[in-house]
């Protein structure tokens, strides 16, 4: 049995959310939903994840869990504020003590650096979860972070930032604890899915030549046609690929409030005594 699969873009960011659920019982999942921020007056909504949450409530689906693919360095999560809303459960990849002690320490966060995990459950390579008469397989697919998952429900699987499109290629691996070897591995453990696996990625941009934002390819797509790692494409010469190609690239725009909310599993940092929240900006430390 496929499961249904509804998507949200958030054009922001470049971010797909998906709505996942078993047609027989409703039972839901959500994947990697963003929470709104506007960097310039530091100001945050929940206009993306309303969306999400009436979609949940029209269909009178019953959502088990919030599926962050990795802590995200390009958008705030919302899984925070989707759990308060409906007492879903917060799963990323175990892997994640690793990324939360790098910017623990980084943004001075005493209550993540001392190893609070904010995620109700930290999930490992081969381990499953059910929803409902369907199963969410995990494969641990690192690279782009050391905790990035992917999950496999049926004949869909959700990667993450891992792969994009085919005409876009592939993941940067130059965040702490990245590496481009390794993210080349786990491509090809999810290359080697069944090629009419159909692979939902978390971003899309608009490469040169196309118009319309898309966001669900096949294994057999890809391993035709990605423009970074298709077939014939050996370790060495994606390593070296990757890492120019990396040397490039600019921080995330919202990469410093995005990791410190994300690694509190989409919470805010303890407000002040005069009630306020600050996102800290530690200055020449990326």
């Amino acid at each position: 049995m496929a499961p249904v699969i509804q998507s949200f873009f958030d054009t922001a960011t470049n971010t797909v959310t998906y709505l996942v659920h078993d047609p027989a019982t409703r039972k839901a999942a959500v994947i990697d939903p963003v929470l709104d921020f506007e960097p310039k007056a530091a100001r945050l909504s929940t206009v993306s994840a309303q969306a999400v949450l009436a979609a949940i409530r029209e269909q009178n689906l019953d959502l088990l869990y919030v599926l962050e693919t990795h802590a995200h360095a390009d958008h705030l999560s919302a899984a925070d504020h989707i759990r308060c809303e409906t007492g879903a459960k917060i799963v990323i990849g175990a892997s994640i003590v690793q990324v939360q002690k790098a910017f623990g320490d980084l943004f001075e966060a005493d209550d993540v650096a001392e190893g609070e995990s904010f995620f109700d459950i930290l999930i490992e390579e081969g381990e499953s979860l059910p929803l409902g008469e369907l199963t969410i397989d995990v494969l641990h697919t690192p690279g782009h972070t050391p905790a990035c998952v992917t999950y496999r429900i049926a004949d869909a699987a959700f990667v993450g930032d891992t792969l994009f499109m085919p005409d876009y290629g592939t993941a940067r691996a130059d965040f702490p604890g990245g590496d481009a070897a390794s993210l080349y591995r786990s491509i090809h453990r999810i290359l080697d899915l069944p090629p009419e696996t159909r692979l939902f990625v978390g971003h899309d941009y608009l490469p040169e030549g196309r118009n319309a934002y898309a966001w669900e390819t096949t294994v057999a797509e890809e391993r035709a046609g990605n423009r970074h790692v298709h077939d014939g494409i050996g370790e060495e010469e994606f390593v070296a690929m990757r890492q120019a190609r990396d040397a490039t690239l600019a921080a995330p725009t919202l990469i410093l409030p995005s990791l410190q909310v994300n690694i509190r599993a989409g919470g805010l940092p303890e407000a002040s005594r005069k009630g306020r929240v600050f996102l800290k900006l530690p200055v020449n430390a990326i």
